[in-house]
């Protein structure tokens, strides 16, 4: 004779079954198994959409996916706008470039930009400063050079493997035509990475004397506005970087600047795509004559 409970007990015991854990779920998403990298890409939106994964590892996921899909060529600081030292020029001024540009790594030349020796180190050049004579030519690393149609998965694993930073892009007839750097490559993946400046992520202006402040790119308009007493179209832009590019009508490079009331904005940091950091300096008003040199009357 059957138990006349048991229908109700099973019932209620199915009721109270635990649910699928996260790791259930993922390994029966996993199980559909993608047979093309759209595929891959279609189990990772759909992995989003269910709070598997948070926005920042799907950021990631997916800037990893897409470097192997990149090439240098798609990424590199053109050959116009490469930063590099001449091999003959004075410590001193290779001291302020290097000051200026914000630069770890530079490439460097010898009387064509294209005869490119080898790569210096900020870090060495500052040990030698003490010594005037010093032949900048023994503190050189060998250069890095790769073709422009190189992906960007192959050369993050070839900087990993070298230990190199840097490496300078050739075109296919073996001429210079940009260059790239390690972080541009991480960038892809984590997004833009904080530089020597961003100890405090709050702060985006800083002083460098009563006159001039380094600012960053991304600082709001609004907070430039206040601290310059600028009226700069808080309604139109965001950041004080995308108003620049409004204003020359392309994306910014190192040396361009623009004119604001008594403020002088200028690119001192820049990549292929955006501006980085800028110098801004307020133009002393104008000297006025001594009394005595006053016209007379």
């Amino acid at each position: 004779m059957s138990d006349p409970n048991s229908s109700g007990a099973d019932t209620a015991q199915s009721s109270k079954s635990p649910k699928p854990s996260l790791l259930d779920r993922l390994q029966n998403m996993l199980r559909r198994e993608p047979s093309d990298r759209e595929g891959i890409k279609n189990l990772l939106d759909d992995a989003r959409a269910r709070d598997l994964i948070d926005a920042e590892s799907y950021a990631m996921i997916k800037g990893a996916l897409a470097i192997s899909e990149q090439t240098v060529d798609d990424v590199m600081v053109p050959r116009s706008r490469m930063d590099m030292l001449e091999v003959t020029q004075p410590i001193n001024e290779l001291v302020t470039t290097i000051i200026e540009t914000a630069h770890s790594r530079f490439p460097v030349y010898e009387d064509d930009r294209e005869n490119i020796l080898g790569i210096l180190l900020a870090k060495d050049l500052l040990r030698s400063l003490l010594d005037p004579e010093q032949d900048i030519r023994t503190l050189l690393r060998p250069a890095m050079f790769v073709p422009e149609t190189k992906r960007l998965d192959a050369l993050l694993h070839d900087f990993r493997r070298t230990r190199n930073h840097l490496a300078i892009v050739i075109d296919e007839h073996g001429g210079i035509s940009g260059l790239l750097s390690m972080e541009d490559v991480l960038e892809q993946i984590v997004g833009a990475i904080e530089d020597e400046y961003d100890e405090d992520s709050e702060q985006t202006i800083f002083s460098e004397s009563d006159n001039r402040w380094r600012v960053l790119a991304t600082t709001d308009i609004d907070q430039f506005n206040a601290t310059f007493g600028t009226d700069l179209p808080e309604d139109e832009y965001d950041t004080i970087g995308g108003w620049l590019a409004s204003e020359l009508e392309r994306i910014p490079q190192r040396g361009d600047q623009c004119a604001r009331g008594n403020l002088t904005i200028e690119v001192i940091r820049a990549d292929s795509r955006r501006a980085l950091w800028l110098r801004v300096e307020r133009n002393q008003p104008g000297i006025q004559p001594a009394p005595d040199a006053l016209p007379n009357d």
